[in-house]
C-alpha cells in the first residue's frame, strides 16, 4: 500500500473541523503536535505547525499565570478600555521591544504575559524616571539596579538599555517566582519588595488566613493592590481587542533591531548619522547613553533596526571624519567651567548643557568632564578606567564675579592677596600669558559671596556704580557723574 500523501485542501477541510485541533490539552491549551491517525494503519508524526506571524497572537498562546478576578480588575479594565488612545500609543511603542522581550520570556520558560509588565511600569517609555528615581521601561531604582548588575555611571546607565534592563527583570522575577511560587506574589513583590511581601504572609499565616494575592491585598499599599489588577486588565485587553473595540498595532513575529558590536568612542550624533536614523529614532532603541558620546568598549553594543544595520556599516566604512567630539577631563581645584570653556575655545553654556549642570550650580574637583577633543587628543578614546570611575560633584555657586581695573601699584600678587586667590586663578579666569599687570588693565575675579559683601573696595563701588548705570539707562536719565564714572571704569 502506497504512502497516504495529505493534500493541502485536505489538511484544511481537517483543521476546520472542530473535533480536530492541534492544541495539546495536557499542556495547557498550548500549541502541540501529537500524533494525528489519518486512517487505521497510517500515522502522520511530523506535522509542523505554520510558523506565527503575529506577535500579539504568540503573546497569546503563551498566558501562563492564573487570571485574577475582583472588583479592582473590573476597575482598571474599565479604566483601560475606554482609553483606547492610549493603549494604541503604548503598544505602537512596545512594537520596538516585545519581539525581543517575548524572545527572552520563552527561552526561560516563563509565562509571556509578564511581557506586557512595562505597560504598567513605564508605558514603555525606556526614558521614564518615577519619583522613587526608577529608571527605564522596567523601572529600576538605583539600588536594585546595582543588586543586578545594571551600570550607573556618567556615561551610561544600563537601567534604560533594553538588553540589559530586560534580562536584569526577568532574573529579579524568576528568583521572586522560586521564592514564592506564586506570579501574582511575585508581581506584587516586583512593586513592593519581597521582605514587605514576606511579612505580610507570616501576618497570615499567624492568623491562620490565606496567602494568595486576594487574601492579603488589603496588607498592601494601594499602588499594589493595584499593580496585579492592572496587568490582568491588559492582559485581557490584549487577549481579546475586538471585545473591546481597540485595533492593535500590527507587530510582526520577527526581530526590530539588532546589535551591533563598537570598540571606538563615537558620537551619539554620528552614530545616528551612520545609521541614516534621527536622534530621535536612534535613542529609542540606544536610551542608556547619558552623554552625547557612546565610549568604546568590547562589551559596548548599540542597537539599530534590523534594516538599518548594513546601512550602518556600509557607511562606516567609507566615513573620513573623526568619529567622536569630546573627550574626558578633570577638574582641578578652584577651577571653573568658564575658565575651562575659555581654555578649550567653548562656550561655558555648551559645556554646561553637555555635562548637565544646572546654571546655578558649580562643579567641584575631581569631577570629570565632557570637553571638545583638541588636536592632541583626538586619537586618544577615554579610557575604560575614566569611564568606570568618572564622577560628577556639584555644589551651589555662591561665588560672585568682581570687576576692576588695576592701578600703577597693583600687581598679579597684591590682587591675589587682596581678594583671598591666587595668582594663577586670576592669569586663568582672564586668560593672561604673563605675570605682568598695566595700569588701567581691566581683570575679573571670583570670590565667594561673603567676602564680596565685606569688601568695601573700589571694585564694589564700580560694581555699584554699573549697576546704577544699568538701572537709569531703563528710564534713560544718567546723571553726569554716574556717566563719567562709568566711563572711567568700562
Amino acid at each position: 500500500m502506497l504512502p497516504f500523501r495529505l493534500q493541502p485542501l485536505l489538511l484544511a477541510l481537517l483543521l476546520s473541523y472542530p473535533a480536530f485541533s492541534l492544541a495539546d490539552p495536557v499542556n495547557n491549551g498550548k500549541a502541540g503536535i501529537p500524533p494525528v491517525q489519518i486512517s487505521g494503519n497510517t500515522e502522520i508524526s511530523a506535522i509542523k505547525p505554520i510558523p506565527e506571524v503575529n506577535l500579539w497572537n504568540r503573546i497569546r498562546q503563551g498566558y501562563g499565570i492564573p487570571d485574577l478576578q475582583g472588583t479592582l480588575v473590573n476597575s482598571q479594565l474599565n479604566w483601560y478600555s475606554t482609553r483606547s488612545d492610549y493603549i494604541l500609543r503604548t503598544t505602537e511603542r512596545a512594537s520596538h521591544y516585545l519581539y525581543h522581550v517575548v524572545e527572552e520570556l520563552e527561552k526561560r520558560g516563563m509565562p509571556t504575559e509578564l511581557a506586557l509588565l512595562p505597560f504598567i511600569e513605564s508605558a514603555f517609555n525606556p526614558l521614564a524616571v518615577s519619583s522613587a528615581k526608577a529608571s527605564g521601561m522596567w523601572q529600576f531604582i538605583p539600588s536594585t539596579g546595582k543588586d543586578f548588575n545594571l551600570k550607573q555611571n556618567m556615561f551610561q546607565d544600563e537601567r534604560r538599555g533594553v538588553l540589559d534592563s530586560t534580562d536584569a527583570a526577568l532574573t529579579y522575577l524568576q528568583r521572586l517566582y522560586d521564592m514564592f511560587g506564586d506570579w501574582q506574589l511575585a508581581l506584587a513583590a516586583y512593586n513592593w519588595g519581597e521582605g514587605s511581601v514576606q511579612r505580610a504572609i507570616k501576618k497570615q499565616q499567624a492568623a491562620g488566613l490565606p496567602t494568595d494575592f486576594n487574601s492579603m491585598s488589603y496588607l498592601m499599599p494601594k499602588e499594589t493592590q493595584n499593580y496585579v489588577p492592572k496587568l490582568q486588565a491588559v492582559k485581557n485587553i490584549i487577549g481579546n481587542p475586538d471585545y473591546f473595540n481597540i485595533v492593535l498595532p500590527k507587530v510582526e513575529n520577527q526581530p526590530y533591531f539588532a546589535s551591533v558590536e563598537k570598540t571606538r568612542d563615537i558620537d551619539v550624533r554620528v552614530a545616528a548619522q551612520l545609521a541614516e536614523l534621527t536622534l530621535a529614532e536612534f535613542k529609542e532603541l540606544n536610551p542608556q547613553f547619558n552623554r552625547p558620546i557612546i565610549t568604546g568598549s568590547a562589551d559596548t553594543k548599540i542597537l539599530l533596526p534590523a534594516d538599518n544595520v548594513e546601512i550602518y556599516k556600509n557607511n562606516l566604512s567609507k566615513w573620513e571624519g573623526p568619529l567622536s567630539s569630546w573627550t574626558a577631563y578633570t577638574v582641578g581645584k578652584s577651577e571653573r567651567i568658564e575658565s575651562i570653556a575659555r581654555r578649550v575655545g567653548a562656550a561655558p553654556n555648551v559645556l554646561k548643557d553637555v555635562n548637565q549642570v544646572p546654571a546655578n550650580m558649580m562643579v567641584k574637583a575631581g569631577s570629570t568632564l565632557l570637553i571638545p577633543r583638541t588636536t592632541r587628543s583626538e586619537d586618544n578614546d577615554i579610557s575604560q578606567l575614566v569611564v568606570d570611575h568618572a564622577s560628577l560633584s556639584m555644589t551651589r555657586d555662591d561665588t560672585r564675579q568682581i570687576y576692576l581695573t588695576t592701578s600703577k601699584k597693583d600687581t598679579l600678587g597684591s590682587i591675589a592677596r587682596r581678594y583671598k586667590v591666587s595668582a594663577e586663578q586670576i592669569k586663568d579666569w582672564n586668560n593672561l600669558k604673563s605675570d605682568t599687570l598695566k595700569s588701567g588693565q581691566k581683570l575679573h575675579i571670583e570670590v565667594a559671596a561673603a567676602s564680596a559683601k565685606r569688601d568695601t573696595g573700589r571694585a564694589i563701588v564700580i560694581s555699584a556704580a554699573r549697576k546704577s548705570v544699568a538701572l537709569n539707562r531703563k528710564t534713560k536719565k544718567i546723571t553726569v557723574a554716574e556717566a563719567r564714572l562709568a566711563k572711567k571704569h568700562g
